[in-house]
């Protein structure tokens, strides 16, 4: 009787887990996750200690989980309303409110104590972040530059790994954050046109609301023009060699195609553009990286 209880009680909260990872979107971890570590190689000149890896990635993964649990809160009278979001775990009642606010309070505890373990200027930082984080899911409400806080929100990813293995923050750093920063708010851009109608019709703030879809397409190609320019200077500065600037190529040349997937009269690849081709694109970048700083530093 006991152990059938126990099972069940574990099958229940595996449910949970799945239900909420699914809320969060844990597989979006490839976009920001790979450019904190790129961010830690540079910084380091070759490889960071395990040490650093263990608690920049804990901290990676606190920060999104609260963020991404705090959106969903936020938003999740929005997200009833709009047809494209209302099968999510919040509209649908498969989470409780105060579950999500549990993890929302869990994970910034996990992220203190990962800024603690790291070093004193990502303690004292740490604040500046978790404004960042809290601030950006009410932006939409009221400026359609809501785009370019979400990348600088992902932007901390590698300027907090820079932070986490020099202890100071430096160009090539602000650099990387630069740069994540565009080519978030670009991709985003993107994305946003999906909800175009929706936004319009419940006044919320963004480019292809405020401007259109063609206009938020030409402003994301535009956005994406400046990643290459960061990336290529924040390597630079960071001393890479030349297996960091093939990355860099294969990064444009995958914004490139990403442009090619979308218009403002066909966006069914708008998806695949979104999902898949930033995922490569930021996967290939560290690999780049890692080759640069592995093999060459």
């Amino acid at each position: 009787m006991v152990f059938r209880a126990s099972a069940g009680l574990l099958r229940a909260l595996m449910r949970k887990a799945r239900i909420f990872a699914g809320m969060i979107k844990v597989e979006h971890t490839v976009f920001a996750l790979p450019f904190a570590y790129i961010g830690a190689f540079l910084a380091a000149g070759g490889s960071p200690t395990a040490r650093e890896l263990f608690w920049i990635t804990v901290a990676m993964a606190a920060a999104r989980t609260a963020a991404m649990s705090l959106n969903r809160l936020v938003d999740r009278v929005l997200d009833t309303l709009n047809p494209r979001t209302a099968d999510r775990a919040l509209p649908q009642g498969l989470l409780r409110v105060a579950e999500v606010w549990a993890a929302v309070l869990v994970s910034f505890a996990v992220l203190l104590l990962a800024a603690a373990s790291l070093n004193q200027l990502c303690l004292r930082l740490l604040p500046l972040a978790v404004a960042v984080l809290v601030v950006y899911p009410y932006t939409k409400r009221w400026t359609w530059l809501c785009h370019w806080i979400l990348g600088a929100a992902d932007g901390l990813a590698p300027l907090g790994a820079w932070v986490a293995v020099r202890a100071a923050v430096e160009p090539p750093g602000l650099l990387l954050f630069g740069a994540v920063a565009v080519w978030v708010a670009g991709f985003d851009l993107i994305y946003a046109c999906q909800d175009y109608e929706f936004d319009r019709r419940y006044g919320l703030c963004s480019v292809p609301s405020r401007f259109g879809i063609a206009a938020a397409l030409w402003t994301a190609r535009t956005t994406h023009l400046v990643v290459p320019v960061l990336l290529w200077a924040a390597g630079r500065l960071a001393g890479a060699a030349y297996l960091f600037y093939l990355g860099v190529l294969a990064a444009t040349l995958l914004l490139l195609y990403e442009h090619r997937l979308v218009s403002p009269r066909n966006l069914s690849r708008l998806n695949y553009a979104f999902l898949n081709v930033n995922g490569y694109l930021s996967v290939l970048m560290f690999g780049f990286t890692f080759l640069d700083r592995f093999l060459l530093a």
